[in-house]
């Protein structure tokens, strides 16, 4: 028996089956779809309310921080004496100098942490932190070791111009103390990045806020138990690493125990990262501190020492903005990396957006301040007739100086976030270069008020260029993932 043709109304069995795949195909990809959907939305969300958090804490924070010190200076003043509580501080500036004493290794764990916070990948971030602490914790030892051997092979009281025969005995242990310290705490503070990159960063400013809190605390009862003076600036001092320490057995032992550092997790090849990254970051802080921290001695050497101690205390006010923009902008790091990780580059668009536009106008209005009534604001604080009056175009130079430097924050938060690193080295170098003639021509010429026009003038055609263009860079690199909300243009 022979077949006969189909049916003109019945679609052949191979048609309808092909129908049927595309059908399956398209009801996955839309489900797939959906489902990435709801994960960007989740994360945006979880992304957003820890961004807020963060700024919020970093205020409260670094407001406690500040506070903390206040209330100690005149309690530690009276009771050590003003030549050990000078010394005190000579050591302390000495540690403060060496910020840079984690070689940029944190900053590097913390670009690499916020990228595999996004994938999940919990096992690779236990490798990535195991294998830091075990970079900086070998470090902090050799270190604590060669402290430990040249402390009495430098004469620390003469170091230090100590007079005094009784604060001299000290003078040892006061550098054993501060030094030790500070070593002490550099991989302790790892514990700080780890909670940025795993968007924690309220509960890490609560425990520094705690930390600055302690430390006040115990200065305050040392000296009320008539403690001997160097236990009083020992509660001043080992506070801070006690306190990342309590940080990290609450996060390792009870929060988080699966990234827990363990030596079988530390692996060469993350070292050698860590490294790497690291050292771009080591030196990009390095040709930053320079090019920021140069007016000092240039202006010295050009208009006095008299004229340099004038800038310095009025560069201090402007530097409190600065610091406020780091704070406001630090969140942005860890968030940023996460974002781009998942290919959200629309949302990292927008946030760096309206960054821009919180950091710039959270600077103008005090900016206008110092300029209206800036030199009120020196003769009360500083309440010395040694301080000259100053002009008001070096307060309009610097409060531009302080936008630019506003605007250019958030962009350079983009470029941390995925270890882009090149632009910022070029705009920091080419700002040196330019900065150092122009601040020489301009003093000559304009005193003070020269010497601030050239940094913001260096500093606007350099550094803020590089951070926009680095910026760009930076989501060039990533392929983006539009969500249904971006495509109709919300």
């Amino acid at each position: 028996m022979v077949d006969g043709p189909p049916s003109a109304r019945a679609a052949p069995p191979v048609l309808v089956e092909a129908a049927a795949d595309t059908a399956l195909t398209v009801r996955a990809t839309t489900a797939e779809s959906a489902a990435r959907e709801d994960d960007m939305s989740v994360a945006r969300r979880s992304r957003g309310r820890a961004l807020v958090a963060g700024i919020a804490s970093s205020l409260a924070g670094k407001a406690v921080g500040l506070v903390a010190p206040l209330l100690i200076t005149p309690v530690a003043f009276r009771y050590l004496g003003p030549e050990r509580y000078g010394m005190w501080m000579a050591i302390t500036s000495l540690t403060a100098m060496a910020l840079f004493a984690d070689f940029g290794l944190g900053n590097g764990l913390l670009t690499r942490l916020s990228r595999l916070y996004a994938t999940g990948d919990r096992h690779a971030a236990a490798r990535e932190i195991a294998s830091a602490y075990a970079l900086l914790g070998s470090l902090a030892i050799m270190l604590v070791l060669v402290l430990a051997v040249t402390i009495r092979l430098v004469s620390w009281p003469a170091l230090l111009n100590v007079a005094d025969p009784a604060v001299a005995r000290d003078a040892r242990a006061v550098v054993l103390l501060c030094f030790g310290a500070f070593l002490v705490n550099i991989p302790l503070a790892l514990i700080q990045r780890v909670q940025y990159a795993h968007q924690q960063v309220g509960q890490s400013n609560l425990w520094q806020a705690a930390g600055s809190l302690v430390s006040a605390g115990l200065v305050v009862a040392a000296v009320a138990a008539d403690a001997d003076p160097v236990l009083v600036i020992a509660a001043a001092v080992l506070a801070v690493p006690l306190m990342n320490l309590a940080n990290s057995i609450c996060c390792y032992c009870w929060q988080q125990p699966d990234l827990r550092p363990r030596v079988r997790y530390v692996r060469a090849t993350k070292v050698r990262a860590l490294l790497r990254l690291g050292s771009r970051f080591f030196g990009l802080s390095v040709l930053s501190a320079i090019a920021l921290n140069i007016d000092g001695f240039l202006v010295g050497r050009v208009l006095g020492l008299h004229a340099a101690a004038n800038y310095a205390v009025i560069l201090r006010m402007f530097a409190v903005l600065a610091l406020f923009v780091t704070l406001v902008n630090l969140p942005l790091w860890p968030a940023n990396g996460e974002a781009l990780a998942r290919g959200d580059v629309s949302w990292v668009r927008r946030s760096t957006r309206r960054m821009v536009y919180l950091s710039a106008a959270a600077v103008v209005l005090p900016a206008l301040c110092l300029v209206v009534a800036g030199n009120d604001i020196l003769r009360i604080w500083v309440r010395s007739d040694d301080l000259e009056r100053v002009p008001a175009p070096l307060f309009v130079a610097l409060a531009v100086w302080s936008v630019f430097v506003a605007v250019a924050a958030p962009f350079f938060m983009v470029q941390n976030s995925v270890g882009l690193l090149g632009p910022q080295f070029f705009g920091w170098a080419a700002c040196l270069v330019v900065a150092v003639p122009l601040k020489i021509l301009l003093a000559g010429r304009g005193g003070l008020p020269g010497v601030a026009l050239a940094s913001a003038l260096s500093y606007g055609v350099t550094v803020l260029p590089a951070a926009i263009v680095g910026y760009r860079k930076a989501l060039a690199s990533v392929p983006a993932r539009r969500s249904n909300s971006d495509r109709n243009g919300a």
